[in-house]
């Protein structure tokens, strides 16, 4: 009888809805409910469904777990088992594999959720421009979601109004107005996006996740994948961009602190991440990272293993399809495109606003007057 007991009790624990909360690009959230082996494409497909996008190779799930490290949610493991938290779950919709060539997307709807990342990244500081760089994306932005300079609408110093940039001077929001008023004009929102696009990805931190981490000297550094190669950066300065990563990358574990080794032409690096955890999440994103750009087929990827001394033998494979698969199923889409519902703000709208006399937006953030170089900074977002 016990055993029967406990039998049906696990019934009805596979059985329960449990709530789960997905924060989208714009701040806005769906949620749905899930049972304990839902697996996690479930979550992915209701979002892409949510925005009727059928581009969604580019995007996935990223959570946070109890010990502030993030985590993309795999698409073939149970939601729950990948949490290790308790419910309801909160997660972010977020753009994992940023297109190498952005002209080639099909739908605008996929550009615009790419251009509302690449402002997060702007906003957060995770994409570095130079002076003349950032102005002209800060009057993309502008002018995606203000529209035309209109002096009965915009008074004189209207760009000090939003914070666009973690460093923002008098001199570049002069320089921005200076664009929106003369270079932009007349734009669309989708023009103005994709010429941000067209922009941003061919900047050194384009789609370049950072990874805090130490070298072997102590110093700070970041790490990160791009479709190019593996980055290293201190402060605002790309140190090493290694270009043909052997796969799979190579990383050992210690008691404390992982070891990061990046073997190219007899070359070993040497970084220390934070945490195990922070060290095996790295290892996967450059597992996925390398075969989404690099290989011809997903019938080519294989299963990685590290060895029997690293992660416990850990092994690890990446789901989906690569990105000239990606790119050959978007010349083929044939349906009318959907509707794009933008927004109106030109801030995440978890930033509070009060009115100002005209109708213009004040943020209650100061603006930064700063000449410093901007650094990478890492966020949770």
């Amino acid at each position: 009888m016990k055993m029967l007991r406990f039998r049906t009790s696990s019934l009805r624990s596979l059985d329960q809805e449990i709530l789960c909360t997905v924060r989208l690009l714009d701040d806005s959230e769906i949620s749905c409910s899930i049972q304990r082996d839902t697996k996690g494409q479930f979550l992915l497909d209701h979002v892409c469904n949510h925005y009727s996008l059928l581009e969604k190779d580019y995007f996935g799930i990223r959570y946070v777990d109890q010990e502030k490290q993030r985590h993309w949610l795999e698409p073939n493991k149970s939601i729950v088992k990948q949490m290790k938290a308790q419910p309801p779950y909160t997660m972010c919709f977020r753009v994992k594999f940023y297109p190498h060539e952005p002209m080639k997307i099909k739908e605008e709807l996929t550009r615009y959720l790419l251009y509302l990342q690449l402002k997060r990244d702007i906003y957060h500081g995770r994409l570095l421009c130079p002076f003349a760089e950032a102005a002209y994306l800060g009057a993309c932005i502008v002018q995606a979601e203000l529209g035309d300079y209109d002096q009965d609408e915009h008074p004189m110093d209207y760009m000090s109004e939003f914070k666009l940039f973690p460093k923002q001077s008098q001199k570049l929001e002069r320089k921005i107005m200076e664009i929106h008023k003369n270079e932009l004009r007349g734009q669309s929102p989708a023009l103005a996006e994709l010429n941000l696009l067209q922009r941003a990805h061919t900047l050194e931190t384009y789609g370049v996740d950072p990874h805090p981490c130490k070298d072997f000297t102590g110093s700070t550094a970041f790490l990160g994948f791009t479709a190019t190669g593996f980055v290293v950066f201190q402060g605002n300065k790309r140190i090493h961009l290694l270009k043909c990563c052997a796969l799979p990358l190579s990383i050992a574990l210690t008691t404390t602190l992982p070891l990061c080794l990046c073997p190219q032409k007899k070359l070993v690096l040497t970084f220390h991440t934070s945490t195990p955890a922070a060290c095996k999440h790295l290892w996967k994103c450059g597992v996925e990272n390398q075969a989404f750009y690099k290989c011809a087929k997903s019938s080519q990827i294989k299963t990685v293993s590290s060895s029997n001394i690293f992660f416990k033998g850990s092994r690890f494979r990446y789901s989906g399809r690569v990105a000239k698969e990606v790119i050959e199923a978007s010349s083929k889409i044939q349906r009318d495109p959907p509707e794009v519902h933008r927004l109106e703000q030109i801030f995440p709208s978890s930033i509070s606003f009060v009115p100002k006399p005209g109708g213009v937006l004040r943020t209650k953030h100061g603006v930064s007057h700063s000449s410093k170089p901007p650094s990478i900074q890492v966020t949770r977002d």
